[in-house]
């Protein structure tokens, strides 16, 4: 380690991006118990089947650290997290044979966006792209505000609340393309929503990846 970074490693330990614990340096971003420990979803659990979307992928379930480190990139701005993240989703990407040729993200709308100072989906989804070597474009907008879909109630509600909402940037830029579409959180009606507004622009398919997803 250089001097600049033992000094930088002095005045600001790297803690796990996860348990939240002091790691052994700044090249250690997730300590080994993590790594372990961790919520993996495992084998055919990592793949979802939702509406319009051929697969969606997800590495580990939505609780314990997963969560507090989601809550803390999310709310917290630990936008640092986002490459961590990304490392994992393109480990499940290509274990469960995610193909595509564009990548893209379940956009926040503008009042979200000045009121956070960053698209938490976007980070996660550029970074993803770097490690795929695949373009990333913004694809999609969220046209208005709505109830959040965490404080929504059952399916039918949360997808009243959000049909409508999305719409596309540029169609043509969509049409016959092979899209994967990235989150942080598994919200099955948020990503059909998104998936079904590619389809009808002409995707040619639609596949999907989120951090984590909700146990069954």
């Amino acid at each position: 380690m250089s001097i600049g970074g033992a000094i930088l490693e002095l005045l600001f330990p790297t803690k796990c991006a996860f348990c939240h614990r002091l790691t052994e340096g700044r090249e250690q971003r997730v300590c080994p118990r993590c790594i372990k420990s961790l919520p993996h979803a495992r084998g055919a659990a990592a793949e979802q089947k939702l509406p319009h979307i051929v697969k969606c992928v997800s590495p580990f379930y939505y609780e314990s650290d997963v969560r507090q480190s989601l809550l803390r990139y999310k709310f917290g701005g630990v936008r640092a997290y986002c490459d961590i993240y990304a490392e994992f989703l393109v480990k499940t990407i290509d274990e469960r044979a995610v193909s595509c040729d564009i990548i893209t993200w379940v956009p926040l709308n503008a009042k979200r966006l000045r009121r956070r100072g960053y698209d938490q989906a976007r980070l996660i989804a550029e970074e993803t792209a770097k490690l795929m070597g695949v373009e990333c474009v913004q694809l999609l907008t969220k046209t208005r505000n709505i109830r959040a879909q965490s404080l929504t109630g059952g399916a039918a509600e949360r997808k009243r609340n959000i049909s409508g909402v999305y719409s596309p940037c540029d169609a043509e830029l969509i049409k016959g393309r092979h899209v994967l579409i990235i989150d942080d959180i598994v919200t099955g009606a948020t990503l059909a929503e998104c998936a079904g507004v590619l389809t009808k622009c002409g995707a040619a398919s639609v596949t999907a990846a989120t951090l984590a997803r909700k146990r069954a």
